[in-house]
């Protein structure tokens, strides 16, 4: 049986838009993932921790038959493979980070997996392109779709434009 998830990609260490296409590659080349969508790529501001480059994002759209945490795993060997380490300062520079944001409708709070992620909701560079991609998809906790989460977020510190 297959499941949409929708993955968030981002890098602001080394060559970012490598990383980031890299890294959709090479989840593309997975078994038990097909690669549906992939939106554009978005240069977008550093939140939370502010003394660091600013990103590269993008959002893809997969099927899968992978689990949620089997998809996790995956995600986190590519990361790993990528060049990424343990991060000495939270929401700090990385070489490419992997988000599963959702699993279909999926409500999950584990100790190592939160669906949908905690705090896409809340994010620019998330949101912005997500609405890329699919602005429809309903929010299963908020009741929301994407477009109308994105219009309730306020823009300071949070600049997101298509990269070039």
């Amino acid at each position: 049986m297959s499941h949409i998830a929708y993955i968030s990609i981002g890098s602001n260490l080394g060559d970012c838009v490598e990383n980031c296409t890299e890294g959709m590659e090479a989840i593309a080349a997975t078994e038990g993932i097909e690669l549906l969508v992939r939106s554009k790529l978005f240069l977008t501001e550093p939140v939370d921790y502010q003394d660091q480059p600013w990103f590269i994002n993008a959002m893809i759209k997969i099927r899968t038959t992978l689990a949620p945490l089997e998809l996790l795993a995956v995600l986190k060997k590519i990361e790993r493979e990528a060049g990424r380490t343990t991060q000495p300062v939270r929401f700090g520079p990385r070489v490419l980070d992997l988000d599963i944001l959702f699993y279909e409708d999926m409500v999950m709070n584990s100790d190592v997996l939160v669906l949908p992620h905690p705090r896409m909701h809340k994010r620019h560079f998330v949101l912005r392109p997500f609405c890329d991609i699919d602005p429809n998809v309903e929010h299963p906790v908020y009741k929301k779709n994407i477009r109308e989460l994105f219009d309730l977020l306020d823009e300071q510190g949070q600049k997101v434009r298509v990269y070039e």
